[in-house]
């Protein structure tokens, strides 16, 4: 915690008071980084240039999934599940949707895990894709969701992300 405060140019005690613990800190930080994923979900389906096809944009969120899971372990750890000594326990899943998150006063908000994560890209993927979805090609959610798992396995069973380009073209057709 002194090196942190001391890099950001704050007491230690200020650390304490926003974190509570260094637990709370790296939850913080996870959560940050979960965000940010998921920004970047949003940039890969809208940074395609305009004029591209809805499977070239589900293919760049796939690579970039990809990406940011090989180069962050924080993406990787809340994307797989699979945690270390050195990231924060006790990533607590809601067991669905329509679960409503309440987290006492004190204690730390829950990490998003895996499903949900996933789940919040693929809505997300929804969402920017639905007015440019051809008619006639398998159903927006489903691809979606199946692009997301598909690149999920990528991070899992690692390949390089060009691979995964490749396979979402040749599923989406």
């Amino acid at each position: 915690m002194s090196e942190v405060a001391a890099a950001a140019g704050v007491s230690r005690q200020t650390l304490y008071n926003e974190f509570g613990s260094k637990e709370g800190l790296a939850r913080a930080l996870v959560r940050r980084e979960a965000d940010a994923y998921l920004r970047g979900v949003e940039r890969a389906l809208s940074g395609v240039s305009g004029a591209a096809a809805p499977g070239e944009r589900l293919a760049a969120a796939a690579v970039w999934t990809v990406r940011s899971a090989t180069e962050n372990p924080l993406v990787r750890a809340v994307l797989t599940g699979c945690w270390n000594e050195r990231l924060p326990a006790s990533v607590t899943s809601v067991s669905s949707v329509t679960s409503v998150r309440t987290t006492p006063p004190g204690e730390p908000e829950p990490l998003p895990a895996p499903g949900e994560l996933i789940g919040e890209a693929r809505d997300r993927a929804v969402r920017l894709l639905e007015g440019d979805w051809p008619s006639g090609a398998v159903e927006l959610p489903l691809a979606c969701e199946a692009v997301a798992r598909l690149a999920l396995s990528y991070v899992v069973a690692s390949a390089p992300a060009a691979d995964v380009a490749r396979m979402v073209r040749a599923v989406l057709g």
